[in-house]
């Protein structure tokens, strides 16, 4: 589910986008991931960041808050694909599952559909913890142009 293309900046032009292109990068979930999340956020919900909480939740542990692992869809839109220059425009977002702390999430986009007379751009976003999907959407950009 790699994709070695993301770790590579750049620009993929609304000209050149195709249904079909895909970008993911991957990111590992740790308390401090967590905690600089929770201060930029102002979300300090104890179920994130405390442990008794964590394990009195339905869910046992301490889980990730559903946004941070959201927030990589903003990192390949305006860094991968399209990447540098695009305007971020809509996003719909399903929290499918918790992101535990510790975990690797996979964050992956996907052009849906490309609209070149509008300019712009409807691409697919998932999240995965190994093969589980934890986030599904979809993000409507306007793709940088050559003119």
């Amino acid at each position: 589910m790699e994709d070695e293309n993301a770790m590579t900046p750049g620009t993929v032009y609304l000209e050149d986008l195709e249904i079909g292109d895909s970008r993911s990068l991957t990111k590992l979930i740790t308390p401090e991931l967590v905690g600089k999340f929770a201060d930029v956020s102002e979300d300090h919900n104890p179920i994130h960041l405390d442990d008794a909480a964590g394990k009195a939740s339905i869910f046992g542990q301490c889980i990730a808050h559903g946004m941070l692992s959201a927030v990589l869809f903003s990192g390949l839109l305006g860094e991968h694909l399209p990447g540098h220059g695009t305007i971020y425009t809509g996003q719909t977002l399903k929290f499918l599952a918790p992101v535990k702390i510790g975990a690797e999430v996979t964050a992956k986009v996907t052009v849906k559909e490309v609209n070149r007379e509008k300019k712009r751009a409807v691409l697919t976003c998932e999240a995965f913890v190994g093969e589980q999907k934890v986030i599904a959407g979809e993000a409507t950009v306007i793709p940088p142009s050559r003119g």
